[in-house]
Formats: structure tokens, C-alpha cells, sequence
């Protein structure tokens, strides 16, 4: 067992290693595509919580925070 822990990079290249050696490339690519798509709709949700502000009343909210 290591004793340094592994970064995020090499995590990364070690379980595809892995995968690859264990499924084939083929697999590995369907594998690594299977995410969960989720639910609901995330234009129209966005489009309730931030409205259609225009671009000047983003760049005036911005300038005032960082007062």
C-alpha cells in the first residue's frame, strides 16, 4: 500500500488503466459515457431564479459588490 495518497490525476489514469485492462477500450468508453442525466428542467429553472437581467445590470450588480 502507498503511503503518499495518489492525486486526483493519478487516481484518474490508475482506474482507467484499469478499466481498460479489464474491459477492453470499447467497454471502458461505454462505461465512462454512463452518467445520470438527471431530472427536471434546468433552462426553465434557471430562467425562476436568475430572471433575464441585461448585460449593464450584471456589470452594476458586480461593480457594486466589489465596493
Amino acid at each position: 500500500m502507498n503511503a503518499q495518497p495518489m492525486t486526483l490525476e493519478q487516481i484518474r489514469k490508475v482506474g482507467l488503466d484499469l478499466l481498460n485492462e479489464r474491459l477492453g477500450a470499447v467497454d471502458t468508453v461505454r462505461f465512462i459515457q454512463q452518467t445520470e442525466t438527471g431530472w427536471g428542467d434546468y433552462t426553465a429553472e434557471r430562467e425562476q431564479w436568475l430572471g433575464n437581467p441585461d448585460l449593464a445590470a450584471l456589470f452594476d450588480e458586480i461593480k457594486a459588490s466589489e465596493k
